[in-house]
C-alpha cells in the first residue's frame, strides 16, 4: 500500500476542517471498500479520516416523516 495520513478527529468541525484542507482526503465510516482498493493500488489518498470517534455519527435511524415532507 502507498503511504497516507491517518486522522481521527473527535468532532464534525474538525473533521470538515481536515476534508476542506486537503481534497484528496477520504472518509473512513465502517463497512469501506477503500482499504481492499488501495491494496490493489486502485486509490492512492494521501489523508484518510476516520469518523469513528465523532458522536452522533454512530449509525442511521429511521424516523417518520411529516406529512408536508411526502
Amino acid at each position: 500500500m502507498y503511504s497516507f495520513t491517518f486522522h481521527r478527529p473527535e468532532t464534525l468541525r474538525e473533521a470538515v476542517k481536515l476534508l476542506s484542507k486537503n481534497e484528496d482526503a477520504k472518509l473512513l465510516a465502517g463497512g469501506h471498500t477503500l482499504l481492499p482498493t488501495m491494496k490493489l493500488r486502485l486509490a492512492n489518498p494521501s489523508q484518510l479520516i476516520d469518523l469513528s470517534r465523532i458522536e452522533g455519527l454512530a449509525g442511521i435511524e429511521l424516523a417518520a416523516r411529516s406529512p408536508s415532507a411526502r
